[in-house]
């Protein structure tokens, strides 16, 4: 059974672009009979026709660009015994204005025969006047080769042409394994839903009409591209006016995504990691491709309890090793990454407990606390009262205070010895100050009586 796979091309609209040198575009249409298969609410030969129509109306006036079209599959109908491989044809060649011309030509087309994708790329190659432009093939399909060629050899004869194959294909209820068939090729994207497949086109139509691109590493320690899945804003440099907001992404190959950026711009770039890492006054080149690198190595902190505990709604404040700002407030159990080094951790328990912590890179930095102890006070009347923790000799801490409005209080507290200093509160004498040490244990109750 055939596998399904779409790649399209989307309209232009609401885009504006400058080219200083001639860009050629030659769409090569798969019109063979599986397009003509439903996908939503129409078949998919339908839905490419539309597409591609709608992107070539909103191409007039794009200034150094031409377009052509080439299709298969559309002139032999496949059978049960005959399946027609030499069926590919250049429909509307090269030309200044000639989108009347593909539109028209689009209309006419059936989908009805075999898939000769090789043949299509090789006879591709000669579709192009010269090398002397930008020569860019986009390729739509529903499928693999189905003829005896190979797609991959084709594809390495075009590139040393100088054509530039570009499917990028969007697989429709396909897996990605299957998807890497296109790597040969050149890019190939996914998209799941119709909403994710127009921005993955939205990318193809930048990527095909501008040739001033760029990558962001995010270097781990080791100076290796692989930090991302963070927030990036580029702002025009010095200035606080926004231009581009982005998640940081890696592609199918593990590589940092491709983005357009406008060159006659320089930048500043902010990276939301924790904490922050900036790099400013950044040049894009023209008419080439240029990486951003940018030092972000990150590990991961985690902040539990050591014991099971019901009292785990304890936040904890993180702080970097010289300052006292705080940098987050990270949640027990929640892992979090960080920028690789040294980090002060206030744990927001009763009484607060603090820890030096080192995080390195993709490791995880585990912080462990004891879990608390439930302490009831009882007292025969109000009390004004406080609680220390017992340091050392004759050393204490506060920790709290007893609530004033009743006779009983309950406090969930660390392990350890403490001291409850108090006094009745409608009693008018030093004389009556009281004193109670008592120790708290993990997951224990205990009541003291005032």
């Amino acid at each position: 059974m055939k596998k399904i796979i779409l790649a399209l091309f989307i309209s232009l609209a609401g885009y504006s672009y400058s080219q200083e040198e001639l860009t050629r575009i030659l769409f090569v249409l798969d019109a063979s009979n599986s397009m003509n298969k439903k996908w939503g609410n129409e078949a998919r030969f339908t839905t490419a026709k539309r597409i591609i129509s709608n992107s070539v109306d909103s191409l007039r006036g794009v200034p150094n660009l031409e377009i052509a079209l080439r299709v298969y599959g559309h002139q032999s109908p496949i059978t049960a015994n005959y399946q027609d491989c030499a069926d590919t044809k250049l429909e509307v060649p090269f030309a200044a204005n000639n989108h009347t011309a593909v539109l028209n030509k689009l209309k006419t087309i059936r989908a009805k025969g075999t898939t000769p994708i090789a043949r299509s790329l090789e006879q591709a190659a000669s579709d192009f006047p010269d090398k002397s432009s930008r020569n860019v093939i986009i390729l739509i399909t529903d499928g693999v080769e189905a003829c005896d060629d190979e797609p991959c050899v084709i594809a390495d004869k075009l590139r040393a042409k100088g054509v530039t194959i570009s499917p990028f294909v969007i697989g429709l209820g396909m897996d990605m394994s299957y998807l890497s068939h296109f790597d040969c090729y050149g890019n190939y994207k996914s998209a799941e839903d119709p909403v994710s497949f127009e921005a993955v086109l939205k990318n193809v139509v930048n990527k095909a009409l501008v040739n001033t691109t760029v990558q962001i590493n995010l270097n781990t320690v080791g100076g290796q591209p692989l930090e991302t899945d963070v927030t990036m804003f580029l702002y025009e440099a010095g200035t606080q006016n926004l231009r581009y907001t982005y998640k940081h992404t890696l592609n199918e190959e593990g590589l940092p995504d491709t983005l357009i950026l406008d060159p006659s711009t320089e930048y500043d770039l902010y990276v939301k990691t924790l904490p922050e890492q900036v790099k400013k006054g950044i040049k894009i080149h023209r008419n080439t491709h240029n990486t951003i690198e940018l030092p972000a190595p990150q590990g991961r902190v985690k902040i539990e309890f050591k014991q099971p505990t019901r009292y785990n709604f304890v936040d904890s404040r993180v702080m970097q090793i010289n300052s006292e700002k705080t940098l987050n407030v990270q949640k027990i159990d929640e892992l979090q990454q960080y920028i690789v080094g040294k980090y002060k951790v206030e744990i927001l328990t009763l009484p607060r407990r603090y820890k030096t912590i080192e995080v390195t890179q993709s490791r995880t930095t585990t912080v462990s606390v004891e879990a608390p102890g439930v302490v009831n006070f009882n007292a025969y009347k109000v009390v004004t009262g406080q609680i220390f923790e017992i340091k050392a000799s004759n050393q204490f801490e506060w920790v709290c205070d007893l609530s004033e409005d009743s006779t009983k209080n309950t406090f969930i507290l660390q392990p350890g010895k403490y001291k409850v200093v108090y006094r009745q509160k409608s009693l008018k004498s030093t004389n009556y100050s009281k004193q109670q040490d008592f120790s708290v244990y993990t997951n224990k109750t205990v009541t003291i009586n005032l």
